[in-house]
């Protein structure tokens, strides 16, 4: 699924309730509280942090999901195109970063 038709699925989603999209502050704040639900995941998997017993397994790609749909939910609020902002992210990337790595030898590794 293209960048776009996520925005749009999450904006016909968000448009059938009247409370509509939350104001940017409040949605910076449930994007924090989903980063710290995949860091207690992560910290879970590859930490030092083991579950309670008892403590269901978490999802590290459905809290990445979560934040995924509160950024595209900011996006949107705001009127931002987020496919053009990853071309654009992506771009400046390879022209600032494409001699500071180590490259493989052989491209399709």
């Amino acid at each position: 699924m293209r960048v776009v038709d996520m925005q749009k699925e999450v904006d016909n989603w968000i448009s059938q309730f009247e409370e509509g999209y939350w104001q940017p502050l409040s949605m910076l704040a449930r994007m924090t509280e989903e980063v710290g639900e995949l860091a207690r995941e992560i910290n879970h998997l590859y930490g030092q942090k083991p579950k309670k017993p008892g403590e269901k397994e978490g999802d590290i790609a459905l809290e990445l999901a979560d934040i995924l749909f509160i950024i595209i939910c900011m996006a949107n609020s705001m009127g931002l195109d987020l496919e053009k902002a990853f071309t654009d992210m992506m771009e400046k990337y390879r022209r600032r970063d494409s001699k500071r790595w180590t490259p493989k030898k052989d491209p399709s590794l």
